[in-house]
């Protein structure tokens, strides 16, 4: 069995130890140590990183009561070692952990719901709940939890004894067997957990819902904490003043500037969408004397794809629109007399294409933009 060093002494950056194991597997060693200050993966919280005995440390997990340093050298067993935790990792693991306690405690508080799902990702800490919460409810926990955080409450982490356990109501996501480690905010949570914590609320400096999605009858939260949640905004930050810049707009007027912005693409897709369609009808124009009709529309909107091929087809025995797009074209291949499902998969075979429809009407796109090669094989079938 591995002490357990980050139990007693959360605030531990190093410390000393005895190898008690080292086995290769997969490129990397495996090292077992009789006592510990690395947390191992678990309850939603990735494990410490840092260094130990000289070599790095990337991962850390128990098996069997042994705590398993994966690193990328070798250590001798016996031999008294010196570890290193990465101290600025522990500390955004432990603000997104106690965050995440104190939201969760207020959630299920107040609308008697559970907590049932939480993971620390690289950037994001997701939470799910049973519970259907609105966005105000999530504003009002938000403003909750960041009242706790800043009256900087004690976080108390410790293993009560069989009788004083079966008095306390903390929270558990499924039953528990042996000693159970109980981590307690007053007045916010208590809770059965393993993982490390700030040793105050103030430690987590803030919390930060960024999003908020239906999941399995509940919601799934998004959250930064601490060093994540001033990471998120001065992102934010610098996209909103590259943004101010791009538009030419001061502070606090961005939101007018790109609803103006709309507003002018909006007037120039409108434009620029009947100038499509003055250019197809002079081009369909051309095409009447035709009883093979294919016309290239470059500035057709392609909603209108379906409605022009039908236009065309009037008096023709087939017509054929083209829209140009990147790397190809949409096609609408139409005819009141004929079925043209056959020369559709013709033109899909020949120019690389996909497409399908009813017996007047067939669409899709092609890989290939070749309109005298259409109309010849068009010509072809007649």
């Amino acid at each position: 069995m591995t002490e357990r060093l980050y139990d007693s002494q959360p605030q531990l950056d190093t410390f000393t130890a005895r190898v008690l194991s080292c086995e290769e597997a997969d490129g990397h060693w495996l090292i077992g140590l009789d006592r510990t200050a690395f947390f191992p993966e678990g309850g939603g919280q990735p494990a410490d990183h840092g260094s130990l005995g000289g070599v790095r440390v990337t991962d850390v997990h128990e098996k069997g009561g042994v705590i398993l340093h994966t690193a990328d050298g070798p250590l001798t067993p016996g031999t008294a070692v010196e570890g290193a935790i990465d101290r600025a990792r522990r500390t955004e693991m432990s603000q997104q952990h106690t965050g995440e306690h104190i939201f969760s405690g207020l959630t299920c508080a107040r609308h008697h719901c559970s907590n049932v799902g939480f993971h620390i990702g690289p950037e994001v800490t997701t939470l799910d709940f049973s519970a259907a919460l609105t966005p105000a409810d999530v504003d009002a926990l938000e403003e909750a939890a960041n009242a706790a955080i800043w009256r900087d409450l004690p976080v108390k982490c410790w293993y009560p004894d069989p009788e004083t356990l079966a008095r306390l109501p903390y929270r558990s996501k499924k039953a528990l067997e042996g000693p159970v480690r109980i981590v307690e905010i007053g007045g916010v949570d208590i809770c059965a957990c393993c993982g490390t914590h700030m040793p105050t609320t103030g430690g987590v400096g803030q919390v930060k819902i960024i999003g908020l999605m239906n999941y399995k009858g509940g919601v799934r939260l998004t959250m930064v904490c601490g060093v994540r949640a001033l990471r998120w905004a001065n992102a934010l930050l610098q996209e909103n003043r590259a943004a101010q810049r791009l538009l030419s707009a001061r502070a606090g007027e961005l939101p007018e500037s790109v609803q103006r912005l709309m507003a002018e693409r909006d007037g120039l897709r409108g434009r620029l969408n009947e100038i499509g369609e003055a250019l197809f009808r002079a081009a369909a124009e051309a095409e009447a004397g035709e009883s093979v009709r294919v016309v290239t529309a470059e500035f057709l909107p392609p909603a209108s794809l379906r409605h022009a091929a039908g236009e065309l087809a009037r008096g023709a025995e087939l017509a054929l629109v083209l829209i140009p797009d990147e790397g190809g074209c949409q096609f609408a291949l139409s005819s009141a007399v004929r079925d043209v499902r056959p020369l559709a998969r013709a033109l899909c075979e020949a120019f690389s294409g996909k497409g399908g429809g009813p017996r007047d009407m067939a669409q899709g796109r092609l890989a290939v933009l070749d309109a005298p090669a259409c109309r010849r094989l068009l010509q072809g079938s007649l």
